[in-house]
């Protein structure tokens, strides 16, 4: 092949692309549908595949029956009934709700900061959220609501009282609003890693527990956690989506957005209000997982443009379809940590995509 060959082969690739890119930004709504469809197969499939395999046709015959009481003449056994229904599904939904909290938690701070590299745990969340962990696993007391034990219950509350303590005192600082936020956030998600540290120095037999927390994971879902976090998550993504044009407005800067008719100071209380609950709820039940709140966002925008009207629908069913694969990818190698799959995938791919910009590529 001829220089000129090739040179020609490459701008057809890059034509081609922006073609792409240009129909996901006129077309919205058409990715939605075929990211959603993808995802309701990915879900499908993802509860099939295990140590047992179980096929498309029995998942789906089961849920038929245990949903809305249908019998499609398919015959399972009681074990495959238990492994779908009370195992596999419970986690396959626990990692959609917990990819899309976290990629629309994402896409609202690094709007509201107008910062692409920020992601859901920049305020101290996740700081908050493995103290809380931590210290709940240091009490020598078992406490078990609704399979809600205090861990879960500590790392909720930790994740809430970090920012709302970042934002309290970035109040009262001389800087401007998101640069006091940010500095705030840092200086208090420091003090509560040291915090800790300490706790983890203390923890003796149970550090292999904090360590579980801290890396993620979705092997202890069940269907009642599931019931418990995912109203939090869907009120707090339904307000963030709600406020999809006042966010617009925010990402334009302070000033621009006052000019709007946009109450600043309210509204930016209120997004950080909506993503540190949608935040909170999803660390409480999976732990900490990252890059899926930096990354989804990041890649959504670089399609579909900085409308936080597409990024934010978009960012809910790609985070989502990410961590069931995630999630699956985690089981088939043996039940490892979810964050650290998700590490291995997030941290290339997000290099790759910045070795790009660099460069001057398109996506």
């Amino acid at each position: 092949m001829t220089a000129a060959s090739a040179g020609f082969g490459a701008a057809r690739a890059r034509t081609r692309r922006s073609l792409l890119r240009e129909g996901a930004r006129r077309h919205p709504r058409a990715l939605f549908g075929a990211v959603a469809a993808a995802l309701a197969a990915l879900a499908v499939l993802a509860v099939g595949f295990g140590t047992v395999a179980i096929a498309p046709e029995t998942t789906m015959a089961i849920v038929l029956h245990r949903v809305l009481g249908l019998e499609t003449g398919a015959t399972w056994s009681a074990a495959s009934e238990t492994i779908v229904w009370d195992l596999r599904i419970p986690r396959v939904l626990t990692a959609a709700m917990v990819g899309a909290a976290l990629a629309v938690a994402g896409a609202t701070f690094q709007g509201l900061l107008r910062n692409p590299l920020a992601d859901p745990y920049v305020l101290g969340t996740a700081s908050g959220a493995a103290l809380g962990a931590a210290v709940a696993l240091l009490i020598p007391v078992r406490i078990v609501v609704v399979e809600f034990g205090l861990v879960h219950a500590f790392a909720f509350v930790g994740a809430l009282l970090a920012i709302t303590v970042v934002y309290r005192l970035s109040r009262l600082s001389a800087w401007s609003g998101m640069t006091s936020l940010l500095l705030t956030g840092y200086a208090v998600g420091s003090l509560l890693a040291a915090g800790l540290a300490m706790a983890m120095y203390l923890s003796g037999a149970t550090l292999r527990q904090i360590f579980a927390f801290l890396l993620g994971g979705f092997e202890a879902a069940t269907w009642p956690r599931l019931a418990i976090a995912l109203p939090l998550v869907v009120f707090g993504t339904a307000g963030i989506l709600w406020r999809a044009r006042v966010l617009n407005g925010l990402m334009l800067g302070e000033e621009a957005a006052a000019h709007l008719g946009v109450d600043v100071r309210r509204e930016r209380a209120i997004l950080l209000a909506l993503g540190s609950l949608v935040t909170a709820a999803a660390v409480a039940v999976s732990g900490l997982i990252g890059f899926v709140g930096l990354v989804v966002p990041h890649v959504i925008r670089l399609v579909v443009g900085p409308s936080a009207r597409a990024v934010l629908p978009l960012s809910i069913v790609v985070g989502a379809c990410l961590l069931v694969l995630a999630d699956l990818g985690a089981r088939l190698l043996g039940d490892i940590p979810v964050g650290v799959v998700s590490a291995l995938v997030g941290a290339p791919f997000f290099l790759f995509l910045l070795r790009r910009a660099q460069s001057g590529y398109e996506l």
